[in-house]
């Protein structure tokens, strides 16, 4: 099956930029969007459901804020919404959907550039996402997680470590933790794909003509837990048409 992440810096904005196109192209079988923005009949939407989409969506509670949603063509057996305690729910960051083959966790990680407030507030989230997920590497069916992370794992990940060490994204903790992460029992699907690709970005500030010069970071991820019946296919990520600063990122898998 195809399934897309996409942190589309509000579902209306990337609908005005080729959205639908993409997805007509694309033909994924799940789209999973962060940081939508948009109330519940912006995301509701006809196009989407005419294309044979049943949505998922998790809404924060200060309007026009975060928010992410689960487009799926496969009807889940089970959903949880804002699943997880605290922002997972209220800034609406989680989005959790059980199928017969896999589990599925749509996640908008926070950022914490803008302050040592929020900074602490995404190590909490990333400890309790942590803490979440483990329990899952006893299950016999495995678990796809995908979003937005804010996190440039390695040097390879983005433009320029010597002068980024210093900054939210890819502090050293940050890193560590998703070594971490990664070491209890997860693939980084990209990157197990690509293990020597360079300069392959899933996010560019508007500024300084980033995306034109291509100095950008890979914080767009795909994970899935070391399991025999996972088979990685195929990973990409789109860089047209442009919907948003971020770029999706594409997995073709095969479940059995």
């Amino acid at each position: 099956m195809k399934i897309i992440t996409l942190n589309c810096n509000g579902i209306r904005s990337s609908l005005s930029k080729g959205l639908l196109e993409f997805i007509r192209h694309e033909n994924p079988d799940m789209i999973c969007f962060q940081e939508t923005k948009a109330p519940e009949k912006e995301i509701v939407r006809n196009e989407f459901q005419e294309l044979g989409y049943e949505i998922y969506f998790c809404l924060a509670e200060k309007p026009g804020y975060s928010g992410c949603a689960v487009l799926t063509k496969r009807k889940p057996k089970s959903v949880s919404i804002g699943y997880g305690d605290g922002i997972f729910r209220s800034e609406g960051r989680s989005v959790f959907l059980e199928f017969d083959e896999f589990y599925l966790w749509n996640l908008y990680f926070p950022s914490g550039t803008s302050g040592e407030e929020r900074q602490k507030i995404k190590y909490q989230f990333l400890d309790a996402f942590m803490a979440l997920a483990k329990p899952f590497l006893k299950k016999k069916k495995p678990l796809l997680v995908c979003g937005d992370v804010n996190i440039a794992h390695t040097a390879m990940d983005i433009h320029n470590p010597k002068g980024n060490e210093k900054n939210s994204g890819f502090l050293p903790e940050e890193r560590k933790w998703m070594t971490d992460f990664l070491n209890l029992g997860f693939f980084d699907c990209f990157r197990t794909l690509h293990p020597e690709t360079k300069d392959e970005y899933s996010w560019w500030t508007y500024r300084f003509q980033a995306r034109k010069n291509n100095k950008g970071w890979r914080i767009d991820y795909f994970f899935v837990t070391k399991s025999k019946s996972v088979q990685l296919l195929t990973s990409k990520i789109a860089k047209e048409p442009v919907m948003s600063d971020h770029a999706p990122v594409v997995l073709e898998v095969q479940f059995s």
